[in-house]
C-alpha cells in the first residue's frame, strides 16, 4: 500500500482491549463508517476504548506539563499502533447529565443566546403595577418636568429611604450639616433641625427636599442642577411633587400634590420598583443574580436534593455533585433503582412556582412572553415564534444577530428529530438517543472540519420516519471533511454507510474479531457475517404464527391529560404482547410510564407515587402486580455489579462461607462481601478503585494498588472453591460462570436467566456504571424472569431493543412471547419494526410530536395499523408485514 493511500485511513494494529484478539482495522477517513456486531462482541471497545481513547490521550499529551497536572492521566489503550487519527469528539449514551440544573437549552447553548436576547431587547414591567419600566436620562427627566403647566410650583425631592427600618437621627444631622433644611418623613413635612429619631423597628419613607421651583424658563439651569444633585444623593432616583396652597394661602404651607418618581435606572414610575442592570446572568438560574433566592434556581424545594449554594465572593455555584462513594455503603443486594417510583419528597417552589428565576427576571418580556414561557415551548414552536417576531428599529439591529444564532441551532434540533423537546426539559429525563441527537445538533452547528466523530447508536429512540433526517446530518458532517464512526445496529443506517466493520463471531470471549469489512453490499454477501445474513435476508425475524386475542379482559386508562396528552382513553387487552408506537415526542412515555405504570404502581407498590393526571384506571382487579423494566442504571457507583443486582452474589457468598476452609477460620458470608469491613481491601474499601480528587475537574478513579482491583484482602482470596477465589469468580463472564456453577441449581438458575437475555459476555463483577441502558434493562428483565411468575403480571418495557443486534432482538422477542404465553401482559414502547410486527396489538400515538401529538391515531393488530392512513407508523409497517 502506498504512503498516500495509507493517509486516507485510520489504521489500527494489534488492538487487544477487553475481548479484542489483536485486531487490525482500517477505517476510511472522511467517510461514514459503521461498526456493528452482536451485543458484547467488542464494538465499543474498538470505537471508544481504543480509537477515541487514544485520540484523547494524544490531545492531553500535547498540552503543557502544567496543564497536564490538572487533568486525568489517560492510559494508553492496549494496541500496538494507531495512525491517521484526527482530533476526536465522542457523542455517546453515557454523557447524560444528572445535574438538576442541566436542560436542553443549556446543553445546546440556545438558552445562553436567549439570555443575551432578553438582556439586550427585553422590556421590563413592574411586577406590582404591571406597567412598563424604562431608564431615563437626566435631560429626559428635565424635559418631562417642563411639561408641567407654566408657572406651577413643584418640589425636587431625593428619596433617601423607601420602606426601610431605622432611627435615622444621625442621617438627619448629617443632612443638616450639608445645608439641607427640610424633609418629608412618612408623609409629614419636617424641619431637619427639629427632627427626632424614628422608631427603630418600623419601616419609614424619607424624601429629602433638594429645591422648590417654579416652572419658568429662568429657573431651567437651577432645575438641571437640582435634578443632578437629587440623583447623586439617592442612587439615581428623583421625586417631583407639585404644590397646592392651603386655604389660608400661606406660601409656606405645602400640601401633598401630584407625585412622580423618575429613575436613571429601570424603575417603576408608580412605586419606584427598580430593576438591576439588564445582563445575561440576570436571566440565569445558575447564578445568584437571576436565580430564585428560595429554591436557588432549582424550581423545587425539599427532598434529599443537594441544592448547593452560592459562593459569597463571586457568586459562583458551589458544586452540586453528590458524593457517590458515601451513598454506596449499601448491602450487596441493594436495589439501586428502588427509588425510581417514589415521589422524592420535592415540592414546587412556593415563590417562583417552579420557574427557577427571581421575580424581576420573570417580569422582562420579549413580545408578551418572559424567558421561562419561551423556554417551555418546543424547539419547533420556538423556531416559529422567533422567525415571526419583529422588534423596534434599534432593537431589530441588536436582535437580528442573536436570533439568527438561536434559529440556526433550533433548525439542527429539528433536523435530528428532536423538535418536540422544550428548552426547559431536564437532560436527566432524556433517553441516551435524545442526548446524542441534541449534542449532534450542537456539533453540526459548530462547523468544525477534520474531526473524528465517534457516536454510539444515535438512532436509539428514533421513529423510522425520522431516520433519514439523522442520516442527512451525519452525511453533512462527512461531506465537510470529517470522519464519522458509528457503533450501530439499525438496518437503514448500516445500509447507508460508506464502510461497515462487522465484529464477532459471538459475544464476550467468543467475539473480538473482525468477521467482515467492506461496503454494505460486500458485508451482505459474507457467509461468516451474521449481520450480512440479516442484511441479505438469508436470516430474518419471522412473523408470529398467530395474533393472540387476549383473555377478553382489558386494562383502561380514562381521561389522561399529562404533558401533551389530549384527554386520552387507553385500552390494553390483557394477555397480549401490546406495542406502544408513535413518532418521537408523541406522548408514549407520558401515557404508559407516567400515567399507566405509576397509577398501577401506586395501587400495588407505593401509595406515595405520583402518577400523571387521568380520570381513573379500570381493570386493576385483573392483575396482581406491575413490573417496569426501564433503562435507568442499575447502580450509580463502581461498587454496584450485575451479580449484586440480581441477587446472585448473596448465593455465591453463602457458598464460599460454607467451604471447610472458611468454617475453620470462622468466616461468615460478610467476609466475602466487598461492601463491609472484614474481608474487603481497606485501601479501596472494596471498590477495587481509588478516587483521586481533581479539584475543579471531575474526580478520577484509578485501580487500587494494594489489591490490584480484586476488591479483597489476601486472607479472603486464599479461600477457594474449585481453585477459584471469590475475586476470581467476579472476573468470570456469565457464560463461564454458567458452566462453573452447573451443579448448584439455585445459582445456575439465576445465571441461566442472564444467559437467556443475551448477556453471556458480561462479567459478574463488572461495574454497573459501564453498562449501557439496553444492558441495564436486560439485567432487570433477567431479575424478573428469575422470580416465580403468577400469570397475572403486567410487564412494561421501554425500548428494550436498545443496543441489540438483529439476532439479539430475535431472542428478546422469543422471551417476551414466552411471558405472554404464561398468561401475563407485556406492554412495550418500541420503534423497532421487527418488535412491532411481532405484537398482538398496537396502539399508535401522534400524529406528530409535542403539542401536535398526544392522541391515539390508530390501534389494532399490526396489519390494521399498517392500513390506517392517519398512522405514520403504519406507513413503515407495511413492508415488514409483507403488505406491499
Amino acid at each position: 500500500m502506498s504512503e498516500l493511500s495509507e493517509r486516507n485511513f485510520i489504521v489500527v494494529k494489534g488492538a487487544r482491549g477487553h475481548n479484542l484478539k489483536g485486531v487490525d482495522i482500517r477505517i476510511p477517513r472522511r467517510k461514514l463508517s459503521v461498526i456493528t456486531g452482536l451485543s458484547g462482541s467488542g464494538k465499543s471497545t474498538i470505537a471508544f476504548d481504543t480509537i477515541y481513547a487514544e485520540g484523547q490521550r494524544r490531545y492531553v499529551e500535547s498540552l503543557s506539563a502544567y496543564a497536564r497536572n490538572f487533568m486525568e492521566q489517560l492510559e494508553k489503550p492496549a494496541v500496538d499502533s494507531i495512525t491517521g487519527l484526527s482530533p476526536a469528539i465522542a457523542i455517546d449514551q453515557q454523557s447524560i447529565s444528572t445535574n438538576p440544573r442541566s436542560t436542553v437549552g443549556t446543553v445546546t447553548e440556545i438558552y445562553d443566546f436567549m439570555r443575551l436576547l432578553f438582556a439586550r431587547v427585553g422590556r421590563p414591567n413592574c411586577p406590582i403595577h404591571h406597567v412598563p419600566v424604562s431608564s431615563t436620562r437626566p435631560e429626559q427627566i428635565v424635559e418631562e418636568i417642563r411639561k408641567i403647566p407654566a408657572g406651577a410650583k413643584f418640589i425636587v425631592l431625593a428619596p433617601m429611604a423607601q420602606s426601610e427600618k431605622g432611627e435615622y437621627l444621625a442621617e438627619f444631622q448629617k443632612w443638616l450639616r450639608k445645608g439641607f433644611v427640610r424633609a418629608k418623613i412618612d408623609g409629614v413635612w419636617v424641619d431637619l433641625d427639629k427632627a427626632r429619631k424614628l422608631e427603630k423597628h418600623k419601616r419609614h419613607d424619607i424624601d429629602l427636599v433638594i429645591d422648590q421651583l417654579v416652572n419658568e424658563d429662568r429657573f431651567l439651569p437651577r432645575l438641571r442642577d437640582s435634578i443632578n444633585r437629587a440623583l447623586s444623593l439617592s442612587n439615581g432616583l428623583v421625586v417631583i411633587e407639585t404644590i397646592r396652597s392651603a386655604a389660608s394661602g400661606s406660601s409656606r404651607t405645602m400640601n401633598p400634590g401630584e407625585r412622580q418618581i423618575y429613575s436613571i435606572h429601570r424603575a417603576c414610575p408608580i412605586c419606584a420598583f427598580s430593576f438591576p442592570e439588564m445582563e445575561p446572568r440576570f436571566f440565569s438560574f445558575n447564578n445568584p443574580r437571576g436565580a430564585c433566592p428560595t429554591c436557588h434556581g432549582l424550581g423545587v424545594v425539599g427532598g434529599d436534593l443537594d441544592e448547593g449554594g452560592w459562593d459569597g465572593e463571586d457568586g459562583s455555584l458551589v458544586s452540586f455533585a453528590q458524593d457517590e462513594m458515601k451513598s454506596s455503603q449499601l448491602s450487596d443486594d441493594a436495589d439501586d433503582d428502588a427509588s425510581d417510583d417514589e415521589g422524592g419528597g420535592y415540592e414546587t417552589c412556593p415563590d417562583c412556582k417552579g420557574a427557577r428565576l427571581r421575580r424581576e427576571a420573570l417580569n422582562v418580556f420579549v413580545e408578551d412572553r418572559n424567558i421561562v414561557e419561551l423556554s417551555h415551548l418546543s424547539a419547533t414552536e420556538l423556531h416559529d415564534f422567533l422567525g415571526n417576531i419583529r422588534f423596534a428599529d434599534r432593537d431589530q439591529l441588536v436582535a437580528d444577530k442573536i436570533v439568527k444564532q438561536i434559529i440556526m441551532r433550533l433548525k439542527y434540533m429539528l433536523r435530528v428529530g428532536t423538535g418536540y423537546l422544550s428548552m426547559d426539559r431536564p437532560t436527566r429525563t432524556l433517553s441516551g438517543g435524545e442526548v446524542q441527537r441534541i449534542r449532534l445538533a450542537t456539533q453540526v452547528g459548530s462547523s468544525l472540519v477534520g474531526i473524528l466523530y465517534v457516536l454510539d447508536e444515535p438512532s436509539i429512540g428514533l421513529h423510522p420516519r425520522d431516520h433519514h433526517r439523522l442520516l442527512e446530518i451525519l452525511r453533512e458532517l462527512r461531506d465537510r471533511g470529517n470522519t464519522v464512526l458509528l457503533v450501530e445496529h439499525d438496518e437503514e443506517t448500516i445500509r447507508s454507510a460508506d464502510y461497515v466493520i462487522d465484529i464477532g463471531p459471538g459475544a464476550g470471549r467468543l467475539g473480538g474479531e473482525v468477521i467482515a469489512a467492506g461496503t454494505p453490499e460486500e458485508i451482505s454477501r459474507s457467509e461468516r457475517s451474521l449481520t450480512g445474513q440479516y442484511l441479505s435476508g438469508r436470516m430474518r425475524i419471522g412473523l408470529p404464527p398467530r395474533r393472540r386475542p387476549g383473555s377478553g379482559l382489558q386494562l383502561r386508562v380514562l381521561g389522561a391529560t399529562g404533558n401533551n396528552l389530549k384527554n386520552v382513553n387507553l385500552e390494553i387487552p390483557l394477555g397480549t404482547l401490546c406495542g406502544i408506537t408513535g413518532v418521537s415526542g408523541s406522548g408514549k412515555s407520558t401515557l404508559i410510564i407516567d400515567t399507566l405504570y405509576r397509577a398501577v404502581a401506586k395501587e400495588f407498590n407505593n401509595p406515595n407515587i405520583r402518577p400523571a393526571p387521568c380520570n381513573k384506571i379500570e381493570g386493576l382487579e385483573h392483575i396482581d402486580r406491575v413490573i417496569q423494566i426501564n433503562q435507568k442504571p442499575i447502580g450509580r457507583t463502581p461498587r454496584s455489579t450485575p451479580s449484586t443486582y440480581v441477587g446472585l452474589f448473596t448465593l455465591v457468598r453463602d457458598l464460599f462461607a460454607n467451604l471447610p476452609d472458611a468454617k475453620i477460620r470462622g468466616y461468615k458470608p460478610g467476609q466475602f462481601s466487598f461492601n463491609v469491613k472484614g474481608g474487603r481491601c481497606e485501601a479501596c474499601e472494596g471498590g477495587g478503585m481509588v478516587r483521586v480528587e481533581m479539584h475543579f475537574l471531575s474526580d478520577v478513579y484509578v485501580t487500587c494498588e494494594t489489591c490490584q482491583g480484586t476488591r479483597y484482602n489476601p486472607e479472603t482470596r486464599s479461600v477457594k472453591y474449585k481453585d477459584k477465589s471469590i475475586a476470581d469468580v467476579l472476573k468470570m463472564t456469565i457464560a463461564e460462570a454458567l458452566e462453573f456453577f452447573r451443579h448448584h441449581p439455585v445459582i445456575h438458575r439465576k445465571l441461566e436467566t442472564l444467559h437467556r437475555v443475551g448477556l453471556d459476555y458480561l462479567s459478574l463483577g463488572q461495574s454497573s456504571t459501564t453498562l449501557s441502558g439496553g444492558e441495564a434493562q436486560r439485567i432487570k428483565l433477567s431479575r424478573e424472569l428469575s422470580k416465580r411468575g403468577t400469570g397475572k403480571t403486567l410487564y412494561i418495557l421501554d425500548e428494550p431493543t436498545t443496543g441489540l443486534h438483529f439476532d439479539d432482538i430475535k431472542k428478546l422477542i422469543e422471551l417476551l412471547q414466552g411471558l405472554v404465553e404464561q398468561g401475563n401482559t407485556v406492554v412495550v414502547i418500541e420503534h423497532n419494526l421487527d418488535v412491532m410486527k411481532s405484537c398482538d396489538w398496537l396502539i399508535d400515538l401522534g400524529p406528530e410530536g409535542g403539542n401536535a401529538g398526544g392522541e391515539i391515531v390508530a390501534c389494532g393488530t399490526p396489519e390494521a395499523v399498517a392500513k390506517n392512513v392517519r398512522s405514520e407508523t403504519g406507513k413503515w409497517l407495511a413492508r415488514p408485514l409483507n403488505l406491499l
